[in-house]
């Protein structure tokens, strides 16, 4: 029999065939470490050829939500401290866990009750199973620290209804229940008191290849339509622009009150990573695979590691928390035109996979 196990902050039990593995670290939002992702890359392994277990359940502890992202106060201290090395291998780690995951052999339940964003997207959206309750809120929020969207978002991002993706990707915008379904980030909704009966109609289920089955049966309708599918003709008609600028110039001048507030939000983040970020997104629509995408995520975040912005922007969203970032440089009109391109390009990091996606 599978004993359980726990570490610091991943607690791993399996009973009645379901392996449940609970991110635990909620003082943190469970936002994770470098040490956490070792630790849940062991759960998975382990139990890929367990016979013990039937399906995976991946949850968050705490009322706050499921996983804030990754550790921003570690990647920090990787950027400042001349850690490039150790930061890349974190991404690596990362990477090969989120692809796992979208691979792993046995159905995989992921319950993204509350906060979910950014690390988190890239543990529970490529799970077969995505569930999202009330207080569900998702984001790629990226670029609010001068960075890019990574963990596979790109994929999730660029799979996104029309031009969905590319307005959730630059102005880091957050989806509740119901936009995270419209927009192919979730596949399920259930309210959270329902979440207990779910989790032990799992461990009862009569047959063990019927999760999906089981969660429907718990499925409802989310509270209020998707805005994200009530403001598609404005978003499809601006951020369909071929550059940033552009957007920004279709956003302002469209008239709807929404239109005017992204680009707004739009005109506050660093150049660089929207001219970064817009490339990728667009990108990621002809890759062939998750682990493609992974891979020009990885060349990307690679290089923003040795930005001014990703350290500007980490250190006044989370270290100072000013609010207040001076990004350099300052104007979109000041990047080189071809900067994305450069920078997906740029194969100098090496690989996540060996031997690499083409």
């Amino acid at each position: 029999m599978s004993a359980p196990s726990s570490t610091a902050h991943v607690r791993a039990t399996v009973a009645d065939g379901v392996g449940h593995v609970t991110l635990d670290r909620p003082a943190a939002i469970n936002a994770l470490s470098y040490e956490m992702v070792r630790e849940l890359t062991a759960v998975f392994d382990a139990w890929r050829e367990d016979g013990e277990v039937g399906l995976v359940v991946l949850d968050g502890a705490g009322d706050r939500g499921f996983c804030a992202g990754g550790d921003i106060r570690e990647l920090w201290g990787y950027a400042t401290n001349g850690g490039h090395a150790d930061a890349q291998a974190f991404f690596r780690t990362e990477y090969r866990l989120d692809a796992a995951i979208a691979r792993y052999p046995k159905p995989v339940v992921a319950i993204m009750d509350g906060i979910t964003m950014g690390g988190g997207i890239g543990l529970s959206g490529h799970a077969a199973i995505r569930v999202v309750t009330e207080r569900s809120r998702l984001a790629m929020p990226e670029t609010r620290i001068g960075f890019t969207p990574d963990v596979g978002g790109t994929w999730l991002l660029a799979k996104a209804p029309g031009e969905i993706g590319t307005h959730l990707a630059l102005t880091s915008g957050t989806m509740d229940a119901a936009d995270a379904l419209y927009a192919g980030f979730a596949d399920s909704y259930v309210p959270s008191e329902s979440l207990p009966h779910l989790l032990q109609a799992l461990a009862e289920r009569a047959d063990p290849g019927s999760p999906a089955e089981i969660v429907m049966l718990f499925d409802e309708t989310p509270p209020g339509p998707s805005k994200l599918a009530l403001a598609r003709d404005w978003i499809d008609a601006c951020y369909s622009a071929s550059t940033v600028g552009e957007i920004l110039t279709r956003l302002r001048g469209h008239g709807h009150p929404d239109a005017s507030a992204a680009a707004e939000v739009i005109e506050t983040l660093s150049p660089t990573a929207l001219a970064v970020t817009l490339e990728s997104v667009r990108r990621a629509r002809t890759l062939p695979s998750l682990e493609a995408a992974l891979e020009q995520e990885f060349r990307a975040v690679s290089w923003f590691l040795g930005q001014h912005d990703l350290h500007e922007g980490i250190r006044a969203q989370v270290i100072d928390k000013d609010r207040d970032p001076t990004w350099n440089p300052p104007e979109l009109r000041d990047l080189p035109l071809d900067l994305g391109a450069r920078v997906l390009d740029d194969a100098s990091a090496g690989a996540v996979f060996a031997p690499p996606v083409e």
